[in-house]
């Protein structure tokens, strides 16, 4: 039971990765808080907000334990699931435009 928070830590950081990389070149990018939620866009003070959640997030669910090989591999296989996910989301948002 104790890899399934390692796999929900990688799921969040990996999300906090697109959310910052937007605040900080000042683009607007999807977040929950958008209408609708996850579609519209938000502003680069809201995807801030929600990376830095994300990420406070992740850490949390990491612990203060040194991972061992196992605990690595997890948060990879949580951050590698999310990256498939999001880019299958967005790039049929983008087709669609």
């Amino acid at each position: 039971m104790a890899l399934v928070p390692k796999f929900f830590a990688g799921i969040l950081l990996a999300n906090a990765v697109p959310h910052g990389v937007s605040a900080v070149q000042g683009r607007e990018f999807p977040t929950p808080f958008a209408t609708p939620p996850g579609v519209g866009l938000s502003s680069p003070l809201a995807n801030a907000v929600w990376s830095a959640v994300n990420a406070a997030g992740g850490a949390a669910l990491l612990g203060r334990k040194t991972p061992g090989p196992r605990d690595r591999a997890t948060v990879a296989a949580g951050a590698l699931a999310m990256t498939f996910f999001l880019a299958y989301y967005f790039g049929k948002e983008q087709v669609k435009a």
